[in-house]
């Protein structure tokens, strides 16, 4: 009889639960939702921004193009792909694409093994090596326009510190018109631009040198490796990842320079320093063709876009395919 109670209880009104597997499914549902709401809800405001400041701009340019357009209203002139057309014509622009070129080698070629080696003396145990590495990285913490006003006192013709040292050392015949004279702009810019740069790189490929496994290098000693051998056979392999993203750094970089050129040099003389995105401000903030403008910061997403998605694919792939393996292995 009492048996015949409980199961009466059991089954009287409020106790007829769905099955144990529906509520687990109701709740792995629940939890997913709300790992869905929490991502959107920390990942919005960035996407906001990031339409909003980044998205609609470039939308925006690319739109702006195919008008002539002063920059006041909305552009309706459209001349379809008269810009670009005018922009593959003009010879200034097309010297801002050599000039861009050369600047990519030079750092690729000078720039970026300079602070490789600099990385990897100040990697070695050598007194005061902090101050060494502080002092190297000081200049990258300055800003643009400071350095430019530095350099534009340091080697103004005739009375900057630069010719001043070469006459103390007896090297009058060296110092010249620098920034002034076309024949030596962009050598004396490419200078600036190695004293202010190639501290952000040596600290990187310093990052990258501490990250190796002393043992390997301790390794190749006891078997005999020389100094070169052990740089050109341990160090080198495994750094090169973080030389990987040096070098697409130093490229984006130089097809991107503005601010420097602009304050030393703003493009001159005779357009013979200028960059593409100096030509870009000359025409849409000095000449009022904002379409024209907008063409060329085409053209410089286009070229950057093409080189980082080939680079991506040709360069970093092995690099981003291991980081992708890892992910997948950490979440097994």
């Amino acid at each position: 009889m009492t048996s015949t109670f409980l199961a009466d209880k059991r089954s009287g009104p409020g106790t007829d639960l769905p099955p144990p597997e529906s509520v687990r499914a109701r709740g792995r549902g629940r939890r997913r939702a709300l790992h869905w709401l929490t991502a959107v809800g920390f990942q919005l405001p960035a996407l906001v921004l990031f339409i909003g400041m980044v998205l609609l701009p470039m939308l925006f340019a690319l739109y702006a193009a195919f008008f002539r357009w002063g920059g006041f209203g909305m552009p309706s002139d459209y001349v379809g792909t008269d810009n670009f057309t005018d922009l593959f014509d003009n010879p200034i622009f097309l010297g801002d694409l050599w000039r861009c070129l050369v600047l990519v080698l030079l750092s690729l070629v000078l720039q970026l093994p300079f602070a490789l080696a600099m990385a990897v003396l100040l990697n070695q145990k050598l007194r005061g090596r902090a101050v060494y590495r502080m002092l190297f990285f000081a200049p990258y913490v300055l800003s643009e326009a400071i350095t430019g006003v530095l350099f534009s006192m340091v080697f103004a013709p005739d009375d900057g510190l630069a010719d001043h040292v070469l006459g103390a050392v007896g090297l009058d015949g060296l110092g010249g018109l620098w920034f002034a004279d076309p024949s030596y702009v962009m050598a004396t810019l490419f200078l600036v631009m190695t004293w202010k740069y190639f501290g952000f790189h040596m600290m990187l490929y310093l990052a990258g040198l501490q990250s190796i496994p002393r043992e390997l290098t301790e390794a190749a000693l006891i078997d005999g490796a020389g100094a070169w051998q052990r740089f050109r056979n341990v160090t080198l392999p495994l750094l090169a990842p973080t030389l990987r993203i040096s070098v697409f750094l130093s490229v984006i970089g130089a097809i991107q320079l503005f601010d420097l050129v602009w304050v030393i040099t703003q493009g001159g003389p005779d357009h013979h320093s200028e960059t593409m995105a100096v030509t870009m401000f000359q025409y849409g903030f000095k000449r009022y063709q904002v379409g024209y403008a907008s063409a060329i910061s085409v053209v410089m997403f286009g070229i950057c876009l093409v080189f980082a998605l080939a680079y991506q694919r040709f360069v970093l792939r092995r690099d981003l395919e291991g980081a992708t393996t890892t992910m997948r292995g950490d979440g097994k």
